[in-house]
């Protein structure tokens, strides 16, 4: 555990050293343009495409405009935008591929490009402004590089798991245990996400259900193809599997499902840095607006029971539509819930990943940008 805690301080330190050697100054933190803007109503867009933040729970619906809307309002002059992603293969990064498909990019005047990068190495691109949009989520790493001062903001959400989903921390049961009773202290987790993940704030939620803490477990990085095959080898105790993964073990009494993601409160999504933040607000809720039509033209409801969308998915992330159609539909979800970041951060903290005081969340979330492009007033 002390060598992988140390090996992550270091990836954020280096990540906010790459930061220092972009240019960019921490003094400009703070600097952002918050001027007034004008909202107005928009068709397809009610009440319900709006939910009060503080709404928590596995029956919250999740925000929905009417299919095709929030119409786009194609900007005056096209705007060429760079996204970075660290994949092209998860499903949650599937309205991007489906609206570039779809053309809903170019119905707002974006010529978009989807680039692959690791938050690390995209993160610091962000802040100086060569990367317009990071799809990933507040790591560890995006909290140390904004409490130096960096203008970054996680301004959209991007999904929280179905209630029947098994996403995430699964144990191999001792003799006589079971999911209620099962044993984690001194125990070996495999990951292939390292503590300075979002994964951490469900993982020390769950960790600490089973009377243990983050500090009394060890953990093993590993590569995506490893993690099950750690945990079924006994290379490991516990593991936190993803879909559809899990789908290997579900069903196995050998393995117990402990808990994943909390259903409702979505942990990543869009970060924009200052080109869209402040520099041209138009393009950055332009970008929102197509993503947001995206999904609730296409992803509005159980998506994969249209065998033809699940084609178009298939070719999109390029995997056997059978695979696909083996988990559930991500909820699909735009909206940031309030205290999300607080929590994160008590985990970060608890892990050992961050340092400096917890950011107040407005330091780390905007939310006034998917608000206009819903017409919602806040």
């Amino acid at each position: 555990m002390r060598t992988l805690r140390t090996a992550l301080t270091l990836t954020a330190l280096a990540t906010l050293t790459a930061l220092a050697l972009t240019g960019c100054s921490a003094e400009r933190g703070g600097a952002l343009n918050t001027e007034p803007r004008d909202i107005d109503p928009v068709a397809g867009c009610g009440k319900n495409a709006w939910s009060d933040p503080a709404k928590l729970g596995r029956d919250r619906a999740p925000a929905r405009c009417d299919k095709g809307a929030p119409a786009p309002e194609k900007l005056k002059k096209k705007r060429k935008l760079t996204i970075a992603t660290g994949t092209l293969s998860a499903e949650y990064v599937a309205p991007l591929q489906i609206a570039l498909e779809k053309g809903e990019f170019a119905k707002e005047g974006l010529d978009v490009d989807l680039k692959v990068l690791p938050t690390p190495e995209a993160l610091p691109l962000l802040a100086k402004g060569e990367v317009d949009a990071l799809w990933a989520a507040p790591e560890a790493a995006v909290i140390n590089g904004i409490n130096s001062g960096f203008d970054i903001r996680w301004v959209a959400g991007n999904f929280s798991p179905a209630p029947t989903s098994k996403s995430g921390l699964w144990v191999k049961l001792g003799k006589g245990e079971s999911a209620k009773s099962a044993e984690l202290k001194d125990r070996k987790v495999g990951t292939m996400i390292g503590k300075g993940s979002v994964i951490s704030y469900p993982l020390d939620k769950v960790i600490a259900q089973h009377g243990a803490t983050m500090d009394a477990m060890s953990f093993q990085q590993l590569g995506s193809a490893d993690v099950l095959t750690a945990l079924t080898s006994g290379g490991v105790d516990a593991a936190w599997l993803l879909d559809p993964v899990w789908r290997k073990v579900d069903g196995n009494g050998r393995y117990a499902f402990l808990g994943g993601q909390p259903v409702g409160e979505p942990l990543g999504g869009a970060l924009f840095g200052p080109n869209l933040l402040s520099d041209d607000v138009d393009a950055g809720v332009a970008l929102l607006r197509a993503y947001i039509r995206t999904i609730n033209t296409h992803f509005a409801g159980d998506y994969k029971k249209d065998p033809a969308f699940v084609r178009d998915l298939a070719k999109a992330l390029k995997q056997d539509p059978t695979v696909i159609t083996s988990v559930p539909s991500l909820r699909m979800d735009w909206e940031i819930r309030k205290g999300t970041t607080d929590r994160l951060q008590k985990a970060y903290s608890d892990a050992g990943v961050t340092e400096g005081d917890r950011l107040p969340e407005e330091r780390l979330v905007d939310r006034k940008l998917y608000a206009e492009a819903v017409g919602h007033k806040p």
